[in-house]
């Protein structure tokens, strides 16, 4: 079967705040935690792949069966949408195909060895070889044409679908118009709208969590705008610069570096007193309103900081 040719999407790849791409990879988590209970623990049909297990998880696992190998970059806003797509379409299709995942900034090797030109794609891998190719964003009906092919013509090599695979799965609940409006204003860099569109959330529902993640990043955001990171990094020198520690764990917090930023503002917590120790404690406490109440890094650092003032 001959490469699809597909246009890519156009438009920006990259959020404005990180922190997204965390929550979303925790709610990926714990659906495919939830698909391999509902399935006895059935092995994952969507997998993690770096340039140490691609050999074991790629190439000797499609010499039995098929494997799609997505090619991302887990910080691009649309690359994670795309992949929530292909995680859609692997879960209607149960047992015709492993998803496997790879991220080209951490794994380099894998991309250079398939001579990528750009990310995201999606390749077809069988018996040890890429057989068809998706390259950039494609649509979901061009995704749905492009396996029916790919299926048709291997249909002698496969095992026979699930029962059920392939029905339609019941429709997602539409995106709250505010949430929309917010996630475009962040791509035009208007923050301000952003923040208006959450606040409209907020008068509606005012339990909205999307809304308080989104309002909380925003500050991480509006905190750390116009300062140079280079003066803050001299200004830790001073363990009295208490400001300076807020603005370090802000820019951690904007670079992934979670549970470090956390582990920062405990330490000044541990060896500060009065004003300066609240004003740390306020400051983590907002800090922790950025991520969801169950995440892992909130949920140690709340026992960690708990540990400190106790």
């Amino acid at each position: 079967m001959s490469p699809a040719d597909f246009t890519p999407r156009p438009g920006s790849l990259y959020g404005a705040v990180d922190l997204g791409a965390r929550k979303q990879a925790l709610e990926a988590q714990a659906r495919r935690e939830a698909t391999a209970q509902q399935t006895g623990g059935a092995p994952a049909q969507v997998i993690d792949v770096d340039d140490a297990s691609f050999a074991t998880e790629v190439v000797e696992r499609s010499m039995n069966s098929l494997v799609l190998l997505e090619l991302t970059v887990s910080r691009a806003e649309q690359a994670r949408d795309y992949s929530v797509l292909l995680e859609k379409l692997t879960a209607e299709n149960a047992g015709r195909w492993v998803l496997a995942r790879v991220d080209v900034e951490v794994s380099r090797q894998i991309a250079q060895a398939l001579r990528v030109q750009s990310v995201p794609a999606l390749y077809a891998i069988f018996q040890g070889q890429p057989v068809a190719a998706v390259p950039g964003i494609a649509t979901e009906p061009q995704l749905r044409d492009w396996l029916t092919q790919l299926l048709e013509a291997l249909a002698q090599y496969l095992p026979p679908p699930a029962e059920g695979a392939g029905q339609d799965a019941p429709a997602e609940p539409p995106v709250d118009p505010d949430i929309l409006a917010a996630e475009q204003a962040i791509d035009a860099g208007d923050l301000d709208g952003a923040a208006a569109a959450y606040q409209r959330l907020l008068a509606r529902s005012p339990n909205d969590q999307d809304a308080k993640l989104g309002l909380a990043g925003l500050g991480l955001v509006r905190r750390t705008q116009g300062v140079d990171p280079a003066d803050v990094q001299r200004r830790l020198a001073d363990p009295a610069d208490i400001e300076a520690q807020l603005l370090a764990a802000d820019f951690e917090m904007l670079s992934g570096e979670v549970d470090t930023a956390f582990e920062r503002l405990i330490g000044v917590v541990r060896r500060a007193s009065g004003d300066d120790r609240d004003k740390a404690r306020v400051h983590l406490l907002g800090l922790f309103d950025t991520l969801p109440s169950d995440d892992p890094s909130v949920v140690k650092a709340r026992r960690g900081l708990a540990s400190a003032l106790f």
